[in-house]
């Protein structure tokens, strides 16, 4: 007797998909539908019957045919697509997708006679860049601005200034304020969702709160009410406030100011543990300048990037943007998690469904370049050897063996692998374009330095500086967290 076998048709479809045609013998039909009435028979009770010897027939007749049919077909369906995997070598991207559904197909399913399907699945797209070499882009030419230095020293002044009570005088800018206030809508009268306060502390410092606010606490004196008749901006965080009038009822309930310490030695080593204001204005200048060359070059890359992803000729399949929205969501409640928040509570499907929205465009620009930088290696042959990452990896050493969790050496050495092939890339992309720069006025940066007043305010850049051994202790603490949410 010959054994009947799996017969299956491949075509290609639009946008890196895949249809199979699946033609499943009768044999494979029978098999699955004896071995899911062997599976029910063992865990079903019916009166006067021990479990496991229930008459196959007596069984059919309790949970009846059709509910027999759907779990046979589900584990035929499934048997079935698993090894048209395997016949036609395709990884598949995504769940597939039953074209003519299951209700149809159990309708005409008879276990007796082959059974025809067709699944379809995203697959990974073939990649072709259109050039590699010679790719020209435009950026902005920027001066470092000295006075950047200033602003920064300000805000680390204003950072360490005392805190003083006002009793004497009206509410003016800089200040202080503390107030409660309750906000409704002007012509509904509802409160705004998060519109009011009982106290809270507020600077008086313009572009603070919507347009109008502070300047209306500006004059108040304390104990003061005064009503506000605002608007907010069309472009407006909140959807429902946008362009909407409101009014606000507000209480000057007590009134401070900053007594700024003075720019001199002393304050260079309580803010930077410096020994004299002009050691602490040199530390900042580096910092400041080192962060400058940083953005620039990011600014650069960033160029490249988009010039590069423009090239890219490939049909990228939805899953994989869905693929890459899922990670930056699941990431994103990494950190509300790290911040003590309670991701249950917080990350509502109202929520998940507004982060996927807007974090859609990202993502589609994420997988377009992570994808041209693939075709690049490809095309340019630029790999990363097994000796490159042993190297890296031995930065890692002593990070590892002090970490309280276990941590996949192969994961790990993925991620480096990743990351050193990253930057080659970036790296052959500099040295095989042209980039012009354009004049523009010098622009103002500030950055982290090692005052305490700049650190919480630095500007955050994406450059791989040599990693020292806080970077370090970081990546393994990430890779860890990255492991447990697998």
């Amino acid at each position: 007797m010959i054994k009947e076998e799996l017969i299956v048709k491949t075509t290609a479809l639009p946008q890196s998909r895949v249809a199979l045609e699946l033609e499943i013998p009768s044999n494979t039909c029978k098999s699955c539908v004896n071995e899911t009435i062997n599976s029910i028979s063992r865990s079903a009770k019916i009166p006067g019957f021990r479990l496991g010897k229930i008459p196959k027939q007596v069984l059919i007749q309790r949970i009846g045919i059709t509910q027999l049919h759907a779990s046979a077909l589900e584990k035929i369906i499934d048997k079935s697509w698993n090894q048209a995997l395997k016949m036609e070598s395709i990884e598949p991207l995504s769940e597939p997708e039953l074209v003519d559904g299951f209700e149809s197909i159990l309708k005409i399913f008879n276990p007796e006679k082959p059974l025809k399907i067709t699944l379809q699945t995203d697959i990974a797209p073939e990649l072709k860049l259109k050039k590699s070499k010679g790719l020209s882009v435009e950026i902005k030419k920027s001066k470092f601005d000295p006075k950047s230095i200033d602003e920064a020293l300000e805000k680390s002044r204003n950072q360490l200034a005392n805190i003083i009570p006002v009793n004497n005088r009206p509410a003016k800018l800089g200040d202080i304020a503390v107030v409660s206030f309750k906000g409704i809508y002007k012509d509904s009268k509802k409160e705004i969702d998060g519109g009011s306060s009982d106290s809270m502390d507020l600077e008086l410092e313009k572009n603070k709160m919507i347009p109008g606010f502070v300047e209306g606490i500006v004059g108040m004196k304390i104990d003061d009410n005064k009503t506000l008749t605002l608007r907010f901006p069309e472009d407006y965080s909140h959807e429902d406030s946008r362009g909407k009038e409101a009014i606000f009822e507000v209480n000057l309930k007590d009134l401070k100011e900053k007594e700024l310490p003075e720019l001199n030695d002393d304050f260079a080593k309580q803010s930077g543990n410096k020994d004299s204001l002009k050691e602490l204005k040199k530390d900042i200048e580096k910092q400041l300048k080192e962060n400058f060359d940083n953005t620039q070059k990011n600014i650069k890359v960033e160029a490249l990037m988009d010039a590069l992803s423009k090239e890219l000729d490939a049909e990228i399949p939805k899953a994989m943007i869905d693929i890459e929205v899922r990670n930056n969501i699941e990431q994103t409640a990494q950190r509300f998690a790290q911040q003590g928040m309670d991701i249950k509570s917080t990350f509502t499907p109202e929520l998940v469904k507004s982060l996927a929205e807007s974090t859609r465009p990202q993502a589609e620009k994420n997988v377009q370049r992570n994808l041209a930088l693939k075709a690049l290696s490809e095309r340019e042959k630029i790999t990363v050897d097994d000796e490159e990452i042993d190297q890296k990896m031995k930065e890692y050493k002593d990070e590892i063996s002090k970490s309280p969790k276990q941590i996949d050496i192969q994961k790990l050495k993925d991620v480096v692998r990743n990351d050193l092939l990253q930057e080659k890339l970036i790296t052959w992309l500099e040295e095989n374009s042209a980039v012009k720069e354009i004049n523009e006025k010098a622009t103002k940066l500030t950055t982290k330095t090692t005052t305490k007043a700049t650190t919480k305010k630095g500007v955050k850049t994406k450059s791989k500086p040599k990693v020292n051994k806080k970077e370090k202790n970081k990546f393994i603490k990430n890779l860890t967290i990255q492991q447990k949410n697998t």
